[in-house]
């Protein structure tokens, strides 16, 4: 029978066209308004490595002057060459890498493809297994090769296939970087966390993965400049070295623990190597070191931004809107029909029936709204994308998505539609047979 309601409910379409378009259109607009923004808000609040975010910190260190504390109360958002080293070198944690941002010059070595900047960062070897980077080929440099500072890269897949070409294996190549041979060692395959968890200070959120990564030792021994943002609350001495020694904060340190349950062994730590530091004259401040995992760490740089949250719960009030007009388009739509509803119910249908054809053919409505629906916030999002590219990743309609919109336009209608239904089920047979 629901198949019989089904037929009815598309063929009812055509019955009254000027009330379907605009139906349709209402119920689609609200749709594409709410998705939108909630496509948006998924994008941007999402775990962009699920299974292993409650296992992976970030720490934070008050290195500030005693006379000069954060207006705030909170630590700097990025540690010191010097504290880097020394938790990564003390070797607290499953895996840890230090991180700071590159802009690397490549020289491709070939007369039609001039020399190119770069995005890159310098990173540990755990980097790679720490926040599960796939490999197209090869694999990461050794822990030996970290150690001793080997001129070793790792390439993007993007890079691989603009300077070698696509489908070739690059690994045992030679790539010039900033003015340095590299041996190529391994090459990422596509990877775009979203967001970008792990660079989210001095960097686009929501770009796209790096294309170098250097051995961090290397780096630093070469003097690359950092690429990112750097805050200082005492002078430094004069260039690259000067800012390494210094009480300049301008790299990430990440680690990985066993388990969740082990923050609070890595937090007593964090507490006994600042004493530590204290007692060099170090960290005047009284302790106040923090440590999120990735989902705090989104919410302390407000990734998901106040502005973000409002214009999805407007876009829903704007559906709401819409479900209403729906409503009222219904009601006229079902009040035409008296007569057909009284020769059914003399017949022997019943009110349930009645119900049921006419809720069926409201969810046909949000059906063909759903459809509608997707195909404007495709073009919603698109037009979003030709105003900023570097927003391209959170603005894809995933498999999540578009079954979110579906439910959500026949929701709508199947609600919409519950009291011009009703209504009609109120029709007295008697009376409209005697006045046909």
């Amino acid at each position: 029978m629901f198949r019989y309601y089904l037929g009815l409910g598309f063929r009812s379409l055509r019955r009254n066209p000027v009330l379907t378009v605009l139906m349709v259109l209402t119920l689609s607009v609200g749709v594409a308004a709410s998705m939108t923004t909630l496509t948006l808000l998924h994008g941007m609040s999402g775990d962009p490595i699920p299974g292993k975010s409650d296992r992976l910190f970030v720490p934070r260190l008050d290195n500030a002057p005693a006379d000069n504390p954060p207006n705030d109360g909170e630590p700097a958002t990025q540690v010191t060459h010097t504290d880097a080293m020394a938790l990564w070198e003390q070797g607290k944690g499953k895996r840890r890498t230090p991180i700071y941002g590159l802009a690397p010059a490549i020289d491709s070595g070939r007369a039609d493809l001039p020399p190119f900047f770069s995005e890159g960062v310098a990173v540990g070897a755990d980097f790679f297994p720490m926040f599960d980077v796939p490999f197209l080929y090869g694999q990461a440099w050794s822990a030996a090769e970290d150690a001793k500072a080997a001129s070793v890269v790792v390439i993007g897949r993007g890079l691989s296939e603009r300077v070698f070409g696509e489908g070739v294996d690059p690994v045992g190549k030679t790539v010039r970087i900033s003015d340095a041979d590299y041996s190529i060692v391994g090459v990422v395959d596509t990877w775009n966390p979203v967001p970008k968890f792990y660079r989210l200070i001095g960097n686009n959120q929501y770009g796209t993965s790096e294309d170098v990564f250097i051995p961090f030792r290397t780096a630093i021994a070469r003097e690359l400049q950092m690429n990112g943002s750097i805050d200082c609350s005492a002078s430094a001495e004069p260039g690259f070295k000067g800012i390494v020694a210094s009480e300049c904060v301008w790299m990430s340190y990440w680690v990985e623990l066993e388990s969740a349950a082990d923050r609070q062994e890595y937090a007593d730590y964090l507490n006994a190597y600042v004493n530590e530091q204290k007692a060099l004259g170090r960290f005047p401040r009284p302790l106040n070191n923090r440590l999120h995992n990735v989902m705090e760490w989104l919410d302390f740089n407000e990734v998901v931004s106040d502005d973000t949250r409002t214009s999805t719960w407007l876009a829903f009030g704007f559906l709401l809107v819409c479900l209403v007009n729906t409503v009222g388009l219904l009601l006229a739509k079902f009040s035409a029909r008296p007569g057909e509803i009284g020769v059914r119910r003399a017949l022997g249908a019943t009110r349930r029936d009645v119900f049921t054809q006419y809720l069926t053919e409201a969810g046909v409505i949000g059906l063909v709204g759903a459809a509608v629906g997707v195909g404007l916030t495709f073009a919603a999002l698109a037009f979003i994308r030709g105003f900023d590219d570097d927003i391209a990743l959170i603005t894809r309609v995933d498999g999540l998505m578009l079954t979110t919109a579906i439910v959500l336009s026949v929701a709508a209608s199947l609600l919409a539609g519950l009291l011009p239904t009703w209504r009609a089920c109120q029709v007295v047979p008697a009376m409209q047979l005697k006045s046909q």
